[in-house]
C-alpha cells in the first residue's frame, strides 16, 4: 500500500518534499518533549516514511512537452484554386 505517490506534480519542487519531512519530524520533537512518546513514534515513523518516498526513491520526471495542437481548420483556409 502506498501512502504516498511521488510522481504526483505536487511533489515536483524539492521544498516542499523537504517541507513535509521537516514537518513531521520537527513534529515528533515536539511530542518527545512533551512527554508523550507514541505520538512521537507515530509522527516519527511517518517523516521517515515521507523521506524515504520523496528522497531515497523519487525519481523526478521531465515535464510533459505540449505539442502546439493542430489546426482542424488548416486545409480550409488554403485556396482551392
Amino acid at each position: 500500500m502506498q501512502l504516498i505517490d511521488p510522481s504526483h506534480p505536487a511533489y515536483r519542487n524539492a521544498w516542499v518534499r523537504a517541507l513535509i519531512v521537516a514537518v513531521c519530524l520537527g513534529w515528533a520533537v515536539l511530542e518527545f518533549f512533551g512527554g508523550d512518546p507514541f505520538w512521537g513514534v507515530l509522527s516519527g515513523a511517518a517523516g521517515v516514511y515521507a523521506f524515504y518516498m520523496l528522497f531515497w526513491t523519487f525519481k523526478p520526471q521531465q515535464p510533459a512537452e505540449e505539442k502546439p495542437a493542430a489546426t482542424e481548420h488548416a486545409e480550409e483556409d488554403k485556396d482551392p484554386e
